[in-house]
């Protein structure tokens, strides 16, 4: 067997500004690499800006392997780097389930480009998709050898499994993330509202604020002020975007968090949640979750009643944190699997 000794991997998110952004995709790297190095893998993470970013890491760190997360890298960009580099593997990790994909410019052709690349290299590219849905999809469609290389999540000594559970006083719900129309937030702000009115209680609804993809924040926010316009025991509370701990801070304040995507891989919001003890409601795609944490995203009374049984189920903490820990350890596996049997 090829010893694990061998392998200097680095995970390349894409440059977000002055630097590396506390956007999920970027925190999941972050995380991921954390994880495999505590599982025997030099893994780093290297924010880069374009291909002289990463002919740069080359030539300066000599890996083994480098990992483009999310579609991003030209395709001409690409083929130059897997051409000119022979001695290095490369792969680019799709972030996304495919139906996620299509409301990215350019992700889908991108994602093409690769899956002919893969055919044509020397073996030394390969495509790659964060959920088992997404490469097996790669894989049927397009008839192209894709890989499950999925997010881990690092959990440290300071997870909470036995945090107090809501027993009366005002509910506390997250439903984190960038406001988009596949993450569902009118959905989950109707499904909180029938959780307060079913026990009778007052609400706090905490949404993230400030960040306005493609414009869909300007539209989609609106409505779900709508929502809780006029409706005395509820108060629609807006956080702003934050570094990751001191989201995890507020994520720690919540009794429960709603997630019922349309479409996701991994969903770091629902494993932050682990992390502080919390469950989350999550719809079927997010495939490592606890199967009685899920409910039907298009059905606003299912997520309610999930939501409710998870914030009175003593048991959910541990059961999250179970998930995500077999999550972890699978992923773990197929990693160095595939770090092991591209080594050139």
């Amino acid at each position: 067997m090829i010893e694990l000794s061998s392998v200097k991997l680095i995970l390349c998110p894409r440059h977000a500004g002055g630097g590396v952004s506390h956007t999920g995709l970027v925190v999941s790297v972050q995380g991921t690499a954390r994880v495999l190095r505590n599982n025997g893998v030099n893994a780093f993470v290297r924010a880069v800006s374009g291909r002289a970013d990463i002919e740069k890491l080359i030539a300066a760190e000599n890996p083994s392997h480098i990992v483009i997360n999310a579609l991003w890298l030209s395709t001409a960009d690409l083929f130059y780097l897997v051409q000119t580099y022979t001695h290095v593997q490369f792969a680019v990790l799709c972030h996304s389930n495919i139906a996620f994909l299509q409301a990215e410019p350019n992700a889908i052709t991108l994602l093409h480009d690769a899956v002919d690349l893969e055919l044509s290299s020397i073996g030394n590219f390969q495509v790659a998709a964060n959920s088992s849905n997404g490469a097996k999809g790669i894989q049927h469609a397009w008839e192209c050898p894709a890989i499950y290389l999925p997010n881990l999540y690092y959990l440290d000594e300071t997870v909470r499994v036995l945090r107090r559970r809501w027993s009366g006083g005002t509910l506390r719900i997250g439903a984190f993330g960038a406001i988009r129309p596949l993450k569902n937030p009118t959905a989950s702000a109707f499904a909180a509202l029938a959780i307060a009115t079913a026990l009778s209680t007052d609400l706090e609804f905490y949404v993230n604020d400030g960040r306005n993809d493609q414009g869909w924040a300007t539209r989609l926010m609106p409505a779900v002020e709508a929502i809780f316009r006029g409706v005395p025991y509820a108060k629609l509370i807006k956080r702003g975007w934050a570094d990751w701990a001191a989201f995890r801070r507020t994520v720690r304040g919540m009794h429960l968090m709603l997630q019922p995507s349309f479409t996701e891989t991994f969903n770091i919001v629902t494993a932050d949640g682990v992390a502080e003890g919390i469950a989350s409601v999550v719809s079927n795609v997010i495939e490592w979750a606890p199967p009685h944490w899920r409910a039907d995203p298009d059905d606003t009374e299912d997520i309610a009643r999930v939501g409710r049984h998870l914030l009175h189920d003593q048991h959910s903490a541990q059961e999250g944190m179970e998930a995500l820990t077999n999550h972890n350890r699978d992923g773990v596996h197929r990693w160095q699997t595939w770090l092991r049997s591209k080594l050139i």
